[in-house]
């Protein structure tokens, strides 16, 4: 398939594109830095040195709510990877394992780089996440330690991946 526009404003990409540069307004990302030192009130995560991050908040830090967990509020993830096939089935526990081991593993350096749900639906795992970039990497070390059927499908104009793992 080509890169022609796909339904609903998103375009296929492949895996080596250039990695989804953000053209256009992002609700979720401020126009401008909070005041520093900050952490959020619900993660804790710290705003110190122009990125978050996770230390002791400071006794005078500004409090805050980060765009990680504004889009949790919210319920509007800015990723999603969907999981299927026979492969995933028979597999299902070492799979999610890998997922959740990755986030966790992107998450203790980047506060903004979190699972928000895990969903169950007729055969399809759904992972939402906080961020396109994690979204994009869950899926790419699953290809890497399962091989599979990887698709990638970005809308610019919302800032949204959706990946899709079938193995």
């Amino acid at each position: 398939m080509s890169n022609a526009t796909i339904s609903e404003g998103f375009r296929k990409i492949h895996r080596h594109d250039g990695i989804f540069q953000e053209q256009v307004h992002d609700a979720y990302k401020s126009k401008r830095k909070p005041l520093e030192p900050a952490v959020c009130s619900q993660c804790g995560a710290v705003f110190h040195a122009g990125r978050w991050q996770w230390h002791k908040a400071p006794a005078n830090a500004h409090k805050v709510t980060c765009p990680a967990c504004h889009r949790i509020h919210d319920q509007y993830p800015a990723g999603f990877l969907s999981l299927k096939g026979e492969f995933f089935q028979s597999h299902r526990d070492e799979i999610m394992r890998l997922v959740h081991n990755h986030e966790q593993h992107e998450r203790a350096e980047h506060p903004l780089k979190r699972i928000m749900a895990v969903e169950e639906k007729d055969g399809t795992t759904l992972v939402t996440t906080t961020d396109i970039h994690l979204a994009r990497g869950m899926g790419e070390a699953l290809h890497h330690a399962y091989q599979g059927e990887l698709q990638f499908h970005y809308n610019p104009e919302q800032n949204l991946l959706r990946v899709s793992w079938t193995h």
